[in-house]
């Protein structure tokens, strides 16, 4: 959750939350943008925070304390969930989860964008309609080409860039919408 989004849903402004909360609006302004990391504030400053915001502390720390895990381990979690679960039950507890969503709300596009290529390319694959609740999402590109890290390595220890080109070439579509070179979802151990 991003106090920003909160304070801007809730038609607050930063002066008043100060005042009422007794934070310090120079504090206050240095969380919102953030040079301060609400993390590293006082038990007391978020606590006040939280409840002027009325939201749980542990929504406001949130960001702070999920970990997020390698790009690489993401990826292969999310494909070895799919051998597990199958396509359709896959898809299913995706959009039911919203999980693309509480991706893109922390920020995390990567995790975000290949989500929804996977749900889309599924989509694709079983002729089932694509979920038009993602729309503007679908808008988005990551701004570099992400390729698997055996594809760099694969380049960096042979120095031949044509191994990057013949991967794009062979890439799935719904993945390289979004810059992701992804070209088997289903080879995992």
């Amino acid at each position: 959750m991003r106090i920003n989004d909160v304070i801007e849903a809730k038609h607050l402004s930063k002066y008043r939350i100060a005042k009422n909360s007794g934070i310090p609006y120079m504090t206050l302004n240095d969380i919102c943008n953030g040079k301060t990391d609400l993390a590293n504030c006082s038990a007391k400053t978020v606590y006040k925070l939280a409840r002027e915001l009325d939201v749980p502390m542990e929504k406001l720390l949130e960001p702070y304390i999920v970990t997020r895990a390698d790009f690489e381990l993401f990826k292969s979690n999310v494909c070895h969930r799919l051998k597990r679960m199958g396509d359709k039950a896959f898809l299913k507890e995706v959009l039911k989860q919203e999980e693309i969503f509480q991706y893109y709300e922390k920020d995390w596009y990567p995790e975000c964008l290949y989500l929804l290529a996977m749900v889309d390319y599924l989509s694709r694959l079983h002729n089932i309609p694509l979920d038009s609740r993602y729309d503007p999402l679908r808008e988005i590109k990551l701004p570099v080409l992400v390729f698997p890290s055996s594809v760099l390595a694969d380049t960096a220890i042979r120095k031949n860039e044509s191994i990057k080109e013949k991967t794009i070439a062979n890439a799935i579509p719904e993945f390289l919408k979004f810059n992701i070179v992804e070209g088997d979802i289903r080879n995992v151990f």
